[in-house]
C-alpha cells in the first residue's frame, strides 16, 4: 500500500516578488531560549470574542484576488479554526523570521508538508505560511513553528516589524503537498528538493521522517521510512536556511539521511564545516536522474521556474505522475 499523500499542482500567490513560506525550527532552539516563555503561555487562551474578531474581519476584509485566501479557495482545509500565542520568536537570517505559536486546542493537528491561514488582528490580509516543525513537536508540546521571509505582504510584514511574544493569532490547516505514511504502507525513499525559502514545507517531512524512524528503532514497529535525500539550493550560504539542523540530523541518521546543498553566488568562503556538504551551482538533472526508482517518491517545492524544470524531467524520465509531488511558492 503506498503512504497517504496528495499530490498537488496548484499555487498560491501573495503581493510581493516572493510569498513568505515557512521553516523548520528546531525544538532544541526553542526549548533553550524560549522554553521558559512557552511553558508560562501553555495556560492561556484566547477568549471567544477574540478568535471572532481575528478571523471573521480578515476573511470579510481580504478580497484582492492575489489574496492567500482567494489562490487557494479550491484548497482542502480543516474546518477548525484555533486560536494561538506567540511564544518565540528569532532571526534565522537577515531577511527570515522563526515563530513559536502555541495552540492549546486539542482539535488542530496538521500532516507534515502543510500551512496555515494566518490571521493576525487589525491586519485585513490573510497569510499563508507552511508550518515546518514536526506534527511529533504539536502532539508532545502544543507548539508549531513557522519561519517567514521578509516581502513588503502584508502578515510578512507585520511579523518583522510589529509581532511580539505573547501576541494573539489565529490559525487553520489547509494544503493537499504532505507526507503521512500509515504503520502498515511499503516503506518508500524520499528525494527533497528546495529552492530558496521552498526549503520549509520539506523540511517539516525530513523531521517528520526523521521522527517516524526513531519510534521505529525504538518501539521495532511502526513505519519504515526508506533513504532520504535532500537536494537544497540557494543564492549563498547565508541564505541556507537551516543548515545546521540539517547536518545535525544527516549526521544522526548516516545510513537514512543525506544532503547536498548547492550556492549560485557565493562570494566569500565557505566554513570548513559546511564544505563537505557543499556544491558551488545549480541542482542538475543528472542528480535527480539517479535516484529515480520505482521506490523513490518525490516532493519539490521552489521558485515555479524550478519546479517546473524538475517536475518535467522526472515526467520524461517516466517517474509516474503519482510519485512527484509539487507546490509552487512565488
Amino acid at each position: 500500500m503506498t503512504p497517504r499523500i496528495s499530490w498537488a499542482s496548484k499555487f498560491y500567490v501573495c503581493s510581493g516578488s516572493t510569498m513568505a513560506c515557512a521553516a523548520v525550527v528546531v525544538p532544541g532552539f526553542l526549548r533553550s531560549s524560549v522554553g521558559a516563555i512557552c511553558t508560562q503561555a501553555a495556560s492561556l487562551r484566547l477568549m471567544p470574542s477574540t478568535l471572532r474578531h481575528l478571523t471573521l474581519a480578515s476573511i470579510m476584509k481580504s478580497k484582492k484576488k492575489t489574496d492567500h485566501l482567494e489562490r487557494t479557495a479550491n484548497v482542502v482545509r480543516r474546518e477548525v479554526v484555533s486560536a494561538a500565542k506567540v511564544c518565540g520568536a528569532a532571526n534565522e537570517s537577515p531577511s527570515v523570521k522563526r515563530l513559536c505559536l502555541l495552540v492549546a486546542d486539542k482539535d488542530f493537528s496538521f500532516k507534515a508538508g502543510q500551512w496555515i491561514d494566518f490571521f493576525i488582528p487589525g491586519v485585513s490580509v490573510v497569510g499563508g505560511f507552511s508550518i515546518c516543525s514536526s506534527p511529533r513537536l504539536l502532539e508532545q508540546e502544543r507548539m508549531i513553528e513557522l519561519a517567514v521571509k521578509y516581502t513588503n505582504h502584508p502578515p510578512a510584514l507585520w511579523i518583522h516589524n510589529q509581532c511580539t511574544l505573547d501576541s494573539e493569532v489565529a490559525v487553520r490547516v489547509g494544503g493537499e503537498f504532505f507526507f503521512d505514511p500509515e504503520p502498515s504502507d511499503v516503506s518508500r525513499n524520499l528525494v527533497l528538493i528546495a529552492g530558496g525559502v521552498g526549503i520549509n514545507p520539506l523540511l517539516s517531512i525530513l523531521r517528520h521522517s526523521a521522527d517516524l524512524h526513531r519510534e521505529r528503532a525504538n518501539k521495532g514497529s511502526g513505519y519504515e521510512i526508506g533513504t532520504i535525500k535532500l537536494f537544497y539550493s540557494a543564492k549563498n550560504t547565508s541564505e541556507l536556511l537551516f543548515k545546521k539542523n540539517i547536518l545535525d540530523l544527516v549526521n544522526e541518521f548516516p545510513e537514512k539521511i543525506a544532503c547536498s546543498l548547492h550556492v549560485t553566488k557565493q562570494t566569500t568562503q565557505i566554513s570548513a564545516e559546511l564544505k563537505p556538504y557543499i556544491t558551488e551551482g545549480r541542482i542538475t538533472e543528472k542528480e535527480i536522474r539517479d535516484h529515480i526508482s520505482k521506490e523513490t517518491l518525490f516532493y519539490i517545492c521552489g521558485p515555479p521556474p524550478m519546479t517546473d524544470f524538475f517536475s518535467k524531467q522526472l515526467e520524461n524520465s517516466h517517474v509516474p505522475k503519482e510519485h512527484i509531488c509539487f507546490e509552487k511558492w512565488w
